[in-house]
């Protein structure tokens, strides 16, 4: 085993010699779903880590339209940025072993934060060893597996029991005998769920040994540092921006610009029908920056720049193509933040979140999508498409307004497939806004 049990605790006993080795068994216990959880972080970052998933790195995200658009062209900061992510991600998963192994009875494993900030000194190699090392983990991910059912099966259990209490003290309140076909059948049912519950804790990491789930942990948690160094670190120089780059997901606004992209793709999808209130909705969620972006737009639309509906759709579907699997990762990678309440909702789909393909990066999400980049080229993109068709539709003919009272004037106005220009466009985005509407029979 790679750095396995016996190398570990040589180290240990070299970090710790006189503290003393404690032998008495201490089973996961009720600390199995925290463990769980930690295994399946485990499991993602070494999948995440893989020579395929390495590869389309390399070759596909790193050079697609989004990143190259929303985040940087320079290759050697993208490459920064991914180690940075990935060592953040590592740190979070290397914390959680090191607080299980303070917790083990053996002493040797307090020392683990010790252990584990020497790797950087010495560098291993990891190639002849990958396989052990993910014998081991496919160990851990079947023990986690159990331990989700467990999980499930004890909620069973504990509403089998109260069905069960409340059968008994229905009886025991009409002071009739214990033998109702009713309670018999929940009798039975109260102990196959119990024996269920039971089989499942002996499969599962309820009943096993911390210390040997430990030194599995820091087998794993060694190879995964190198694999980072391997892949990241050695080819990466750490550049300082000249500039402070103002980040989507370092403000927290990744997720809300998601939801706009989806509301847009909505909106693009329903052209013909679209609700006033989906419209106003759209408009009053955008950046300040992009409302503006948007009146100056309205304002130099060229009258004899004339698009049909299919061309329009086209033109803002060439956008959306690479915006919305974005907006669907960020949305993704937001609801699969990986703690034991998440990893517990996640029903069927365990197997599907420890699979290949399923892992989602920082910079496959909107998170570090540079905001003025995300304002210009993203939004304003679409805007600009949206403004050809999002403005003042009157069906013909075209009410005749008295120019002096005339509260419209300044908008531009649909005549089917003409646009008619009325002096000037009005200061106030809100006068705008008051009446875009959708045209509908272009």
């Amino acid at each position: 085993m790679f750095r396995g049990k016996f190398d570990v605790v040589k180290v240990l006993d070299t970090l710790g010699s006189n503290m003393k080795k404690v032998d008495i068994p201490n089973t996961i216990s009720i600390l199995a779903f925290e463990v769980a959880n930690t295994i399946v972080k485990g499991y993602n970052l070494m999948q995440s880590l893989s020579e395929e998933n390495i590869q389309i790195f390399l070759k596909e995200i790193l050079y697609s339209e989004g990143v190259q658009l929303l985040v940087s062209t320079d290759i050697k900061e993208l490459l920064s940025i991914a180690n940075a992510d990935k060592r953040e991600e590592f740190e979070v998963f290397l914390k959680e072993v090191v607080r299980f192994g303070n917790r083990s009875r053996d002493a040797q494993l307090h020392q683990l934060n010790r252990y584990f900030s020497r790797l950087r000194l010495e560098p291993i190699k990891t190639k002849h060893l990958q396989k052990e090392v993910e014998i081991a983990m496919q160990e851990l991910t079947n023990l986690a597996q159990y331990t989700y059912e467990l999980f499930h099966e004890l909620h069973a259990l504990e509403r089998s029991e109260n069905l069960y209490s409340c059968k008994i003290e229905e009886v025991e309140s009409q002071n009739l005998p214990r033998k109702g076909k009713s309670l018999m059948v929940l009798q039975s049912e109260l102990k196959n769920q119990r024996k269920l519950v039971s089989n499942l804790k002996k499969k599962s990491l309820w009943s096993k040994n911390l210390e040997e789930v430990m030194y599995k942990l820091v087998d794993v948690v060694t190879f995964i540092h190198c694999v980072i160094v391997d892949s990241f670190e050695e080819n990466v120089e750490r550049k300082k921006a000249n500039k402070k780059t103002e980040r989507l997901g370092i403000h927290g606004l990744a997720l809300h610009y998601a939801n706009l992209i989806t509301q847009m793709d909505i909106i693009a999808s329903r052209s013909i029908c679209v609700l006033p209130n989906m419209r106003d909705k759209l408009y009053n969620d955008l950046p300040a920056s992009v409302k503006a972006g948007l009146r100056y737009r309205l304002r130099d639309l060229d009258s004899k720049e004339v698009m049909t509906m299919t061309q329009i759709k086209a033109e803002m579907e060439k956008v959306l193509q690479w915006l919305i699997p974005i907006a669907i990762d960020t949305v993704k990678a937001h609801h699969c933040f990986g703690c034991v309440g998440e990893w517990t909702k996640t029903g069927n789909e365990f197997r599907k979140k420890t699979s290949t393909g399923n892992n989602i990066i920082r910079l496959q999400t909107l998170y570090h999508a540079d905001k003025q980049k995300m304002d210009r080229t993203g939004f304003l993109g679409v805007i600009q498409l949206f403004s050809r068709h999002f403005v003042l539709y009157r069906r013909s003919p075209i009410p005749q307004y008295d120019k002096e009272v005339d509260p419209y004037e300044g908008l531009f106005v649909y005549e089917h497939t003409k646009i008619l220009r009325i002096k000037e466009q009005p200061e106030d985005p809100h006068q705008i806004d008051a009446y875009l509407v959708m045209v509908s029979d272009i």
